[in-house]
């Protein structure tokens, strides 16, 4: 395979893991009643503060198992 096929390869998979876990932190927190730590009458800043937590919190996720993934596949070379 070509590096750049494979190079191309990896960016999908790593936008596809990326927006998944976005997706799932976007709905894990629709059960966190931020409604409480803000003022009444905010919900763009709710909404807002809903948006960039489940970005950062899905980026994280992502990142950790695209690592955990890629480590993994390292392990059979301690062994050769």
């Amino acid at each position: 395979m070509d590096i750049y096929q494979t190079m191309g390869i990896q960016a999908a998979i790593s936008l596809i893991s990326h927006i998944f876990f976005i997706g799932v932190s976007f709905y894990a927190l629709q059960s966190v009643r931020l409604e409480m730590v803000f003022k009444k009458g905010k919900t763009f800043q709710i909404q807002l503060m809903f948006i960039l937590l489940s970005i950062a919190l899905g980026y994280t996720v992502s990142n950790f198992v695209l690592n955990f993934t890629g480590l993994s596949q390292q392990l059979p070379y301690i062994f050769s």
